[in-house]
């Protein structure tokens, strides 16, 4: 196995002295956890934050091994992780894709999604730019899973992304996906996973309606 691919890091947990475990949303092997030697040294501290965009090198000697990977750095998200608003969305998000997706299925419409609604995060004014974006990715990665004849009756995110619904209806579809999002694709280890979610329904629901 050698691939070079765009990755968005979705989680990275130590293992060993100096390496780390990364899980990587890639575009066309998606979810693929892969060992990063000296992870967790000086130099590449800043780069395996979830969320950055990498440009990764992927290596195995034996199909089914876990890959060895060598990462640079493409996009820094981290200077967002410093407002505790969108440190909420981009932490949730990530932790989803990584907890919710099978290892090395390709899924490039969640890989599209997932790098856009990050650029949202980052660059819109407020959450009430970006959380309409982050429902309509929850709604697709249900769809993506497989739950979406279940979940049809349930919120539409694209449709809260392109009206300009009210605030409350928003918080409301955030609700109402929760839900759907805990019972099916999160119920194994709903409450490790939603607890990231909770905190960000913490701060949205703070924002004056």
């Amino acid at each position: 196995m050698q691939i070079r691919t765009p990755a968005i890091l979705c989680s990275a947990r130590p293992h060993g002295e100096i390496g780390v475990i990364a899980r990587l949303m890639t575009p066309r092997h998606g979810l693929t956890a892969a060992y990063v030697s000296g992870g967790r040294g000086r130099a590449l501290r800043p780069v395996l934050i979830p969320g950055n965009g990498l440009d990764c090198e992927l290596r195995a000697r034996i199909e089914g091994q876990m890959p060895g990977a060598r990462i640079e750095l493409t996009h820094s998200r981290a200077p967002f992780l410093a407002e505790p608003l969108p440190a909420a969305a981009i932490g949730w998000v990530c932790v989803l894709t990584a907890s919710a997706l099978p290892e090395r299925q390709p899924y490039p419409a969640l890989y599209d999604a997932l790098d856009a609604l990050l650029d949202a995060i980052c660059s819109a004014p407020s959450a009430r730019g970006w959380a309409p974006g982050l429902i309509a990715y929850e709604a697709l990665v249900l769809r993506e899973m497989g739950y979406g004849a279940r979940f049809g009756a349930g919120i539409d995110g694209q449709r809260l992304l392109a009206g300009g619904a009210a605030w409350s209806a928003v918080i409301d579809g955030f609700d109402r996906i929760g839900e759907a999002l805990a019972r099916y694709v999160l119920a194994d280890h709903r409450h490790d996973v939603m607890g990231a979610r909770e905190r960000l329904r913490e701060r949205l629901s703070k924002i004056d309606t």
